[in-house]
This record gives structure tokens, C-alpha cells and sequence, in this order.
């Protein structure tokens, strides 16, 4: 890609970045997606140029700001909003765990955020709009503990305590697709346009708009509706929905929306790994003013468009490496839930990541010792070395991929019931588990790797300094949207377990190395 090919690549965020969200502060561009389960939640990116991201951190760092203790899996935060007005940035959303709706503010998207502002407001993907004369609109889906129409529905809010200043009131029920959601209300040349998402967040996704004189309504559909689509297609991009708009300094407006690029396994069908990703395309408007977005309703992985304001060619999300020397973990690692007290470190062994490992497993509904990062990109190499010395049986350390607790491959060393020191290779496929490689070593020090291509993981171990050896290997699809179900997307991670009891022998991680090929 070169500035004066006008050129781009999508995803521009690969892996899990599902329903994003976007908004300019000046020639400056920042971005959230949703992060469901894993914590610290919403991710917050920068950009100068739309197409390159550098994450800055997330929104909600602390569990006063994000409870997930017993969060179910794909539950947890949905489709944030971001908003800049008058100095602060706002960020909107609903943690599922308890359907709860709340917002933060903070004046530097890098944070800190301040503690969440409950708003009296029900349903999900709530959106912020802030008029023109003075008023704050709060916009979003029907009731999901009470029976209401479905639909988008809208009131006026006090933006400083949460409270609504208006009534609720259904303002558009879309175009009769299932699941309206994921409202966002503009205002251009003296019309106001919702644009929403329908058809459910799989292969029928669609974006679709409406505009009235009024932020209420009535609201006229646009004509040629879905603006964006790709169902019923056999594009290498599928699901696209969910969109949200941002106008350039020149004029020029261009929406990020979620999508998917499932693949396509013989005699199985398309199944995808990476979860929803982060897309790119502009956005055209025609004479009678109603919008379009990419080539009629359609974006490629290869775009090429003018206008876009590139600064740099480097894409973001690829190959990285962390020595874990830094006083704080780097932004793209997460932990699943809310993180166990004490039960990792930068700190204890200067260098290394510590892991003490709880009662919990990967299997749980819980909290284990576990620090993870989005798979990004099909094809990577990811190598770790671990220093684990297990004293109990059932202490267990290593490196697993994982999509929830039901849908896991992990490579571990383990203490044998029979006090034999194991390096063993698992997989967990629904409530069907088997250890497919047992081996007795007599190190405490392992290499362990793992290669992904499209369609396979291959796990590898070797003592420092030796060669590796295969020790298992596991199909992608099982780990995937369409066998595991969800809406989230793998996860490569490092973990440490007691398997019912906690460890009494930490695992240590020298550094982690991802490669993007």
C-alpha cells in the first residue's frame, strides 16, 4: 500500500474488534469496540488517517467500572458508543452481565475514565447524540426485561447524572428485519439520519438508515435500503453490519463497521475464527441526500478510494514480542473476567510474567489465572518460554487457544497423579475432552509454540536449546462462531491452574512472541 496508490487493506482492526465506534478530535480519529467477557474492557484506539491503529489502552480499567465476576461468556459489554463534545470524550454501553446501562467520560481517551454514570435507561447498544442546541439524546434497542416493541428507541438525557429529561419513545422499528439495534442519529444539511443495524449479527447482517426533520421522527426509510450488506454472497467478507459514521476537516464522511472472513472448510461449510473485525469504506452521498457506503453496499479486502488522509503505510496488529519488562502488561492483553487477587505479576520475578494458579481452570465459568490476546491474522507463529516446577498433583502451566470455556486447545505441563512431571497436549470440543499427548520430562524449563494457517494449530514443545517436537495439533473450525457459538472471537493466552485447588508452585513466562506471517 502507497499514499499515491490511494490504497488500503481491510480489516484496518483485525481479530475480535466487534461493533466499533468512532469520532474526530480535529485530524485525530479514536475508536471502541465492544470486549464482552475479557477484562479491562472497551478497547480505545487512535488513528491519524482511519486506516492505521495504535491502541491507547481501555475504557474501563478498573471493577468499579466493570464487574464481570460469574460473567457468562459472550456476555458482558456490548457495542459501546463514542462521543467527543465540549472537551470530554464519552463512552456509552450496557454490561450484559447484569443489563445494565452506563456511561464514563474522560478528557483524554487515554484515560483514566471516570466511574460509570448508571443511566435510567433499558435495552442494549446505546448511542449519544449531541444536538445542535444544547440537548442530549440517548437512542437504543427495545427492553430486554420487559416486553416492548422492537425497535430503536430514543429520549432526551441529562448527560452529567444519568436521568432522563423525556420519555421514551419508539422512533423507528427499521425495515422489518429481525433485531433492529445498534442506533447512531447524525444531523447533515438540516435532516436528522439514524442509521441502525438489522438482520442479526451473522451472515444477514445489513446497515440500514432513516432520516426525519426531528430527532423523533417520523422517519422516512432510505429507499434502497440496506445501504450495506453482503448477504446472500459468497465474498470473502461476510456479516457486515453495524456501522457508525465520522466526517473528515475536508467534508468527506466514511463509516467503520464490523464484519467477518469465515473460511471455507471442505465438506463442513464457512466457518470463522477471528471473530467480528473492524472494517473501512466511505461513505458517498447522492444528490436527493441519501448515503451509500463502499462500491454500492460492498467492501473488498483491497480498497482503493480517494481521499484518504494517509500518513504512514505500517499496519497495525501485527508481529510483537513482550519480554515483560515494562511495570504494566501491554494493552492488548486481557484477562477472562475480572482478575483473581494476587494472581499475576511483572513484578515478583523481575522480567517474567507470574502466574499463580487458582482452583479455577479454563473450563469455568470463573476467573482463572490467565492473560490472553486476540489472534489477529490466520497465519502466525506464537513461541513462550515457561519455567513451571509443579509440587501437587494437577498443577498445571502452559499455552492454550481458546474461544470460551467449552472450546479449548491447550499444551501444559502438568504433575501426574503418580508424581510424574508430564508435558501433556488437551482439547476440550463441547463436553467431549481428551488428552491426545502425554510425555514425561525431566525439565523444568520448556519452550512451547504454536502455528496457526487457516485451517489448523499445530502446538509444538522443546527444552531450550533442543529442537522442537510436534506434540498435537487441532482443527480451527471447532474453535469456531459456528460450532462454539458466541460472539467473540480466539484468543492465543498464557495460563496456570490448580485444577480444583490452588497452585502452591508458580509458573513463570520469560517473554511471549507473536509473528504475523
Amino acid at each position: 500500500m502507497t499514499q499515491s496508490e490511494n490504497l488500503y487493506t481491510n480489516p484496518v482492526i483485525a481479530g475480535f474488534h466487534p461493533d466499533p465506534s468512532i469520532c474526530r478530535v480535529g485530524n485525530n480519529f479514536y475508536l471502541v469496540t465492544s470486549s464482552f467477557q475479557y477484562f479491562p474492557g472497551v478497547p480505545i484506539f487512535h488513528s491519524r488517517d482511519l486506516v492505521n491503529w495504535q491502541q491507547l489502552g481501555h475504557c474501563l480499567t478498573r471493577k468499579s467500572q466493570l464487574n464481570l465476576e460469574d460473567c457468562k461468556s459472550s456476555m458482558g459489554i456490548y457495542a459501546p458508543t463514542l462521543r467527543y463534545h465540549q472537551g470530554r470524550f464519552y463512552m456509552v454501553t450496557t454490561n450484559m452481565k447484569d443489563y445494565s446501562n452506563f456511561l464514563v467520560w474522560s478528557e483524554q481517551a487515554e484515560g483514566p475514565w471516570s466511574d460509570p454514570i448508571v443511566l435510567d435507561w433499558e435495552g442494549i447498544d446505546p448511542s449519544l447524540f449531541f444536538d445542535q442546541n444544547g440537548k442530549v439524546y440517548i437512542s437504543g434497542t427495545n427492553s430486554f426485561v420487559r416486553a416492548e416493541t422492537p425497535g430503536i428507541y430514543q429520549a432526551e438525557l441529562d448527560i452529567e447524572t444519568g436521568k432522563l429529561l423525556s420519555e421514551r419513545r419508539l422512533i423507528w422499528e427499521g425495515t422489518g428485519a429481525i433485531a433492529p439495534e445498534g442506533p447512531h442519529l447524525y444531523y447533515r444539511n438540516d435532516m436528522y439520519y439514524l442509521l441502525i443495524a438489522e438482520g442479526g449479527t451473522d451472515y444477514g447482517h445489513m446497515v440500514t438508515i432513516a432520516r426525519s426533520t426531528t430527532p423523533y421522527g417520523p422517519f422516512e426509510s432510505h429507499p434502497y435500503n440496506p445501504i450495506l450488506t453482503h448477504r446472500s454472497s459468497g465474498d470473502a467478507i461476510q456479516a457486515t453490519g453495524h456501522a457508525d459514521f465520522v466526517v473528515l476537516e475536508d467534508g468527506s464522511w466514511w463509516a467503520v463497521f464490523l464484519g467477518i472472513r469465515p473460511v471455507s472448510v471442505p465438506f463442513v461449510g464457512r466457518h470463522h475464527h477471528l471473530g467480528r473485525e473492524t472494517f473501512l469504506a466511505p461513505v458517498y452521498w447522492s444528490e436527493d441526500g441519501w448515503p451509500s457506503i463502499g462500491n454500492n453496499g460492498k467492501v473488498a479486502e483491497q480498497m482503493s478510494v480517494e481521499g484518504l488522509p494517509l500518513v504512514s503505510v505500517v499496519r497495525g496488529g501485527g508481529s510483537s514480542r513482550d519480554d515483560f519488562t515494562d511495570e504494566q502488561l501491554q494493552p492488548y492483553w486481557n484477562f477472562l473476567r475480572n482478575p483473581a487477587v494476587n494472581s499475576w505479576s511483572l513484578q515478583e520475578k523481575q522480567g517474567w510474567l507470574t502466574l499463580h494458579g487458582t482452583e479455577h481452570t479454563l473450563s469455568d465459568v470463573a476467573s482463572p489465572a490467565f492473560i490472553g490476546r486476540r489472534q489477529q491474522y490466520f497465519t502466525c507463529k506464537v513461541t513462550t518460554r515457561l519455567s513451571f516446577d509443579p509440587v501437587q498433583a494437577g498443577e498445571e502451566a502452559g499455552l492454550t487457544v481458546i474461544m470460551n470455556e467449552k472450546f479449548h486447545y491447550e499444551l501444559a505441563v502438568t504433575l501426574a497423579a503418580d508424581g510424574r512431571r508430564t508435558i501433556i497436549f488437551r482439547r476440550q470440543v463441547g463436553t467431549l475432552w481428551k488428552v491426545e499427548f502425554e510425555e514425561t520430562i525431566a525439565s523444568s524449563e520448556f519452550i512451547l509454540s504454536m502455528d496457526a494457517d487457516p485451517h489448523q494449530y499445530t502446538f509444538y514443545y522443546a527444552e531450550p536449546g533442543q529442537e522442537r517436537r510436534i506434540a498435537g495439533s487441532g482443527e480451527c473450525y471447532l474453535l469456531s462462531t459456528e460450532v462454539a457459538g458466541g460472539y467473540t472471537g480466539v484468543y492465543i493466552g498464557l495460563y496456570a491452574t490448580g485444577n480444583g485447588k490452588p497452585c502452591q508452585a508458580p509458573a513463570f513466562f520469560d517473554w511471549f512472541d507473536y509473528k504475523v506471517e
